[in-house]
């Protein structure tokens, strides 16, 4: 998995740098952690809180929507085991695009993974989502169902597949990720 701010497109990029700037100058550090993943990766991640079951029934639900790559990305990585840490299977994440990044809060050259904990009264994450959503970035804190605090995409859509077909989204991850 990436960290390199140049693997993001160029436009998100800048945003994120814009952003790292701002946040550091109010007080609270930010790092990037993640930038660009693979479907690979991304399947890792999914399939670590997964039962074989669910695993199983996204396999076949890719293959029956002719999405044969993105299933062979779930299969060949593999059992996974891990806390929830995505919503997003292979393909489905903006993280594959270039279009996400996941920062941590640095506090004392540690990295501070509380959305709760609060220094000087307020906590680093909220606050650099709340930077970002006045840069009209997307902030996964602020998402209904899953908080993800570490989170901050280009696009307001949800995940790709709001955007393109199924199919077009399993030849591009093809075409950049190959087998």
């Amino acid at each position: 998995m990436s960290r390199d701010l140049n693997d993001l497109v160029p436009a998100f990029k800048e945003q994120v740098e814009q952003l790292i700037i701002i946040c550091d100058n109010a007080g609270y550090t930010m790092r990037p952690f993640f930038t660009l993943r693979t479907p690979f990766e991304q399947a890792k991640l999914w399939r670590q809180s997964r039962s074989g079951e669910e695993v199983l029934i996204k396999i076949d639900e890719y293959k029956n929507d002719g999405a044969d790559f993105l299933a062979y990305c779930i299969e060949s990585v593999g059992l996974q085991n891990g806390r929830h840490v995505t919503n997003a299977p292979p393909g489905l994440s903006w993280h594959q695009w270039g279009e996400a990044v996941d920062c941590y809060w640095l506090v004392n050259g540690q990295a501070e993974w509380s959305d709760r904990k609060n220094i000087n009264g307020s906590n680093g994450y909220r606050e650099y989502a709340e930077k970002a959503r006045s840069k009209g970035l997307k902030a996964g804190g602020f998402w209904s169902s899953f908080k993800d605090w570490p989170h901050i995409q280009l696009r307001s859509d949800s995940g790709p597949k709001r955007v393109y077909s199924l199919q077009h989204i399993n030849d591009e991850m093809e075409l950049r990720f190959g087998r």
